[in-house]
């Protein structure tokens, strides 16, 4: 990335800042538009001629540690905060917020506008926080919908759902590191492992390898007890308004008997008896 660009964002977000906003005290006209470099300086903590660099491109590598406190000094959002960073050259080094538990109505409405395909949306340590009925269908298998790694390790439907229970566990596991990579002392993430170490062997050996994997495109090969196997593909979508969020869609081929398998799950769902 060209370090003008990476002055020319300090110069303009400092621009838009109001001593006023800052809590910066002065007296007397101005005669600049927002903070003066010097007052960002002391806002940030760093040496006035260090910024001064950093604006005009002569310095073009500052640690996180600057760049985290500029942000506060220039009070960025999140996805300024990203863009400060990816201009210079770094990645953001502070614990991410936690991921929102709950799911929005509108993604709700979303995921029930896909009758015909299974949807349901995760969080980073794979707790399933949405569903939409075909997805319920789909995982009726299940004592309980709550988290995929729990689902394929420590529920006995697990082995017999995925296809390729193997490949389906190193892929689960090698999830699971992405979400240690963003907070390894996530409480839910240190229950949900010591769950896992103390209930599956295969889980403890897997964790140790330290495999790391985000969410690939390959198929999924299932069965399901009412209509036998399925190969669906799938997307995973990161919810922007709920980072930490991703909505997944299973796909089945058209005119395939994956196709038909899942329009009869579906059926059979709707027809279902329901508990009262």
């Amino acid at each position: 990335m060209a370090s003008g660009e990476l002055g020319a964002f300090l110069r303009a977000r400092r621009a838009q800042r109001s001593p006023e906003d800052a809590g910066v005290l002065y007296s007397g006209r101005r005669k600049v538009t927002g903070l003066r470099r010097e007052e960002v300086a002391v806002l940030a903590g760093v040496n006035a001629d260090y910024y001064t660099r950093l604006e005009q491109g002569r310095e073009t590598h500052p640690s996180p540690q600057v760049l985290d406190a500029l942000c506060r000094a220039l009070d960025l959002g999140p996805d300024a905060r990203e863009h400060l960073y990816r201009l210079a050259g770094a990645t953001p080094g502070d614990t991410p917020a936690p991921v929102p538990r709950t799911v929005s109505p509108e993604l709700r409405q979303l995921m029930d506008g896909y009758p015909h395909t299974p949807a349901f949306v995760l969080d980073r340590v794979l707790d399933v926080l949405a569903t939409n009925t075909l997805a319920d269908a789909l995982f009726s298998p299940f004592r309980a919908v709550d988290n995929l790694a729990r689902m394929t390790f420590l529920d006995p439907a697990g082995r017999q759902f995925y296809a390729r229970w193997d490949w389906t566990a190193q892929a689960t596991v090698a999830n699971l590191r992405v979400a240690a990579g963003f907070d390894p002392h996530d409480p839910a993430l240190r229950h949900l492992v010591a769950e896992l170490e103390n209930g599956s062997a295969h889980f403890r050996a897997l964790w140790e390898t330290h495999q790391v994997r985000g969410k690939t495109r390959e198929p999924k090969h299932l069965v399901h007890p009412d209509v036998g196997p399925l190969t669906l593909t799938y997307q995973a979508f990161d919810v922007r308004s709920a980072p930490g969020q991703q909505l997944i869609i299973y796909h089945a081929e058209p005119a395939t008997p994956s196709a038909h398998a899942l329009a009869l799950l579906s059926s059979l769902h709707a027809t279902a008896p329901v508990d009262t």
